[in-house]
């Protein structure tokens, strides 16, 4: 299974893919209560976080991550030769993808910095998407194609996607939409197709998940500036998620089984902090100190993961 493969490559890929974007910002405002228009186009694929270093080797060398999750700590090359290393804790459908200051080039390698991945799973979605961004006021989305180099030099297309604009502060979301090239590609180590037109997280990802304790991400908490908060709603809403203003300058967006809370804060506040967990099966509870996280998994079939402000 190439840990990436699903909900990886599209968090390290787009992550990276955010400093080379260009397009100009839209705000638009969360609507109270209204439904979204039409079918959930997007759903949670995965996020990342930059965390201070002793976080990031706690988490990299934990002899119970390697229990609780299909975890991988591993290098990756996507387009124009661009390296990452992270640290995968990979589900059925959805992954989370961690790094220490410095493990991602340029700006969003540093302390507090977020990124999140909402994908597609049927093909051709991903034109719908553009097109109600654009009837959401993004006149210009940024289009991106990210590519992935398994290690003899010839890149393979891995996803297509799409951001609102290429100015932020911290945190940059992006919709995704895996390429046929990619599945059909035997190093990539994906599922065969369970309907026509399949690129679906599920799909991506193998099924080692079962040989574990985790099973997905239900719920995750970011900390991202006003900014960065505006430039993420259209694409929530685009996506089909039902998103709503709550109480302390924040926006809950729920649907597709994952339900993404962000606070607005200053740069020196954003981060990544707290993940929701379902569990493959019920275990007592279980407190695990990872650098300055904490992850607790149980009583029942779920886990909380929390991480720190930074200081």
């Amino acid at each position: 299974m190439m840990l990436l493969r699903r909900v990886l490559r599209v968090v390290m890929v787009v992550a990276l893919a955010l400093v080379g974007a260009a397009q100009g910002s839209a705000t638009v405002q969360a609507d109270e209560g209204k439904p979204p228009s039409g079918r959930q186009l997007l759903f949670y694929n995965h996020a990342y976080g930059v965390f201070d270093r002793e976080t990031a080797d706690a988490i990299e060398h934990s002899t119970y991550l390697r229990e609780f999750a299909n975890f991988q700590v591993r290098t990756t090359t996507g387009s124009d030769g661009q390296t990452w290393t992270g640290r995968y804790l990979m589900g059925r459908e959805t992954y989370l993808e961690l790094f220490g200051v410095g493990d991602v080039s340029g700006p969003d390698g540093t302390l507090g910095s977020a990124g999140m991945g909402v994908s597609t799973e049927r093909a051709g979605d991903m034109a719908t998407v553009l097109k109600r961004l654009r009837d959401l006021g993004v006149e210009k989305p940024f289009e991106f194609r990210q590519t992935r180099d398994f290690g003899d030099g010839v890149p393979v297309p891995w996803f297509d996607a799409v951001f609102t604009t290429d100015q932020y502060d911290a945190f940059g979301a992006w919709g995704m939409e895996y390429r046929p090239e990619y599945f059909a590609d035997p190093r990539s180590n994906t599922e065969p197709a369970a309907f026509p037109g399949d690129v679906g997280r599920e799909r991506y990802l193998s099924d080692a998940y079962r040989d574990h304790l985790m099973r997905d991400v239900t719920s995750i908490r970011l900390a991202v500036t006003p900014r960065d908060l505006d430039n993420t709603v259209p694409l929530l809403r685009a996506g089909g998620f039902r998103v709503t203003s709550v109480p302390g300058d924040g926006v809950v967006a729920r649907g597709g089984g994952t339900t993404i809370r962000l606070n607005a804060v200053p740069r020196d506040r954003a981060g990544l902090r707290e993940v929701g967990m379902s569990l493959n099966h019920p275990v007592k509870r279980h407190v695990e100190r990872l650098g300055n996280s904490t992850l607790t998994a149980g009583p029942g079939a779920r886990a909380v993961w929390t991480f720190p402000s930074p200081k």
